[in-house]
C-alpha cells in the first residue's frame, strides 16, 4: 500500500475532511530514521521538531500525488525523502496570514495548497521557452532543469538533483527546498503575475502593524542584498573576483534569489549567517516567528 493512504477511505476521500480528523498511513520507523540520518541538515533537529515534522510529512503525502517520468518508479523512502525536505520550511510557520505556529499547526500545509502533483524526473528535464523581446523578436530557446514550480499547478523535480541533497548541503543548495518556496513565494499571487521574492507576510510580521510597512521593510532588506549579490556576481565574472558561496542563478531576479538563499537558510545556516547576516533576522521571523517574537516588556 503507498505511503499516504489509509485502509477505511481512500487518500482521495480523506483530502475533503479536515485534517485532525485525517488518518494517515503510519511512516514505517526504518525508512523515517533512514531519511533524517541521510539529511545532516534534519538530523541535527530536535527531537521534538523531528516528531513535528514526520506529522507535517505524513499528512502532506496524503493531500500530494507522486508520478515518476520517463519510468521512473517512485518508492516510499523516495516519496518521504521529498516529504520531509518540503515540509521543512514549514516546520515552524502557521496557517497563511499567521504570526507563527497556533493549535493546529498542520494549517502551515495551507501553504502548499495550490497543487497535488508531484513530477519526479529521472534527470534533469529539458523545456522549451520562448520569450518576446521589446521589439517584438520572438526568441526560443531550451533550458535545462533541476526542478520546476508553476503557479497552481504541479512541482518538477530531478530525482538526481534530490538524491544528492546531503552532498549539496554545504554549498547552500537543496532543489526540494528551492520549489516549494517558489510555492510560497506564489501564494496568493493573482493569475498572470509573476513571483518576485516577496511571499504574503503574516499580520504584525516584525513587530510591524502596518502591511504596508512590513511589505516594505521586507522588499528593502530583499533589494539591497540582492544588489549586494549581483554586483559580487558581476565583479567574479568581469574582473576575476571571488566567486560567491552561492549558486550564481541567485542573481537572476529577485525570486530566485529568494528560492536559492532560502535553500542556504535551510540547510547550511551557520554559513547563510556569515554570508547574508541582514537576511538571517528576516528569515527567522518568517519562518520561525515564535523564535524571534519579543517577550512582553522586552
Amino acid at each position: 500500500m503507498p505511503i499516504g493512504t489509509f485502509p477505511s477511505l481512500p487518500a482521495a476521500v480523506q483530502r475533503w475532511l479536515p485534517r485532525k480528523l485525517r488518518k494517515p498511513q503510519a511512516m514505517p520507523e526504518p525508512l523515517w530514521q533512514r531519511t533524517l540520518a541521510s539529511h545532516p541538515f534534519l538530523a541535527v533537529l530536535s527531537a521534538q521538531e523531528q516528531q513535528h515534522l514526520r506529522q507535517l510529512s505524513a499528512h502532506f503525502l496524503m493531500e500530494k500525488e507522486f508520478h515518476g517520468a520517463n519510468g521512473l518508479d517512485i518508492t516510499d523512502a523516495m516519496a518521504i525523502a521529498i516529504a520531509a525536505q518540503a515540509c521543512l520550511p514549514l516546520l515552524h510557520m502557521g496557517g497563511v496570514g499567521s504570526l507563527g505556529p497556533d493549535p493546529d499547526r498542520l494549517k502551515a500545509l495551507d501553504w502548499y495548497s495550490d497543487f497535488v502533483g508531484i513530477v519526479v524526473q529521472p534527470g534533469a528535464a529539458v523545456a522549451q521557452r520562448e520569450i518576446t523581446d521589446r521589439s517584438g523578436v520572438v526568441h526560443r530557446y531550451r533550458e535545462v532543469l533541476a526542478g520546476e514550480a508553476m503557479d497552481r499547478g504541479p512541482i518538477m523535480l530531478s530525482w538526481q538533483e534530490v538524491a544528492h541533497a546531503a552532498d549539496a548541503a554545504p554549498g547552500g543548495s537543496n532543489v526540494v527546498i528551492h520549489e516549494f518556496v517558489h510555492k510560497i513565494d506564489m501564494h496568493r499571487m493573482r493569475p498572470g503575475d509573476s513571483p518576485d521574492g516577496a511571499p504574503p507576510l503574516p499580520q504584525g510580521f516584525m513587530g510591524l502593524q502596518n502591511p504596508t510597512e512590513a511589505r516594505e521593510h521586507w522588499r528593502g532588506t530583499m533589494q539591497h542584498a540582492y544588489d549586494h549579490f549581483r554586483e559580487a556576481v558581476a565583479m567574479a565574472e568581469r574582473f576575476g573576483g571571488e566567486k560567491p558561496w552561492l549558486d550564481d542563478y541567485a542573481a537572476k531576479d529577485p525570486a530566485e534569489f529568494f528560492a536559492v538563499t532560502c535553500e542556504a537558510y535551510f540547510v547550511s545556516r551557520d554559513r547563510f549567517a556569515q554570508e547574508f547576516p541582514e537576511l538571517l533576522r528576516l528569515y527567522d521571523s518568517f519562518f520561525r516567528p515564535q523564535a524571534t517574537r519579543p517577550r512582553n516588556g522586552a
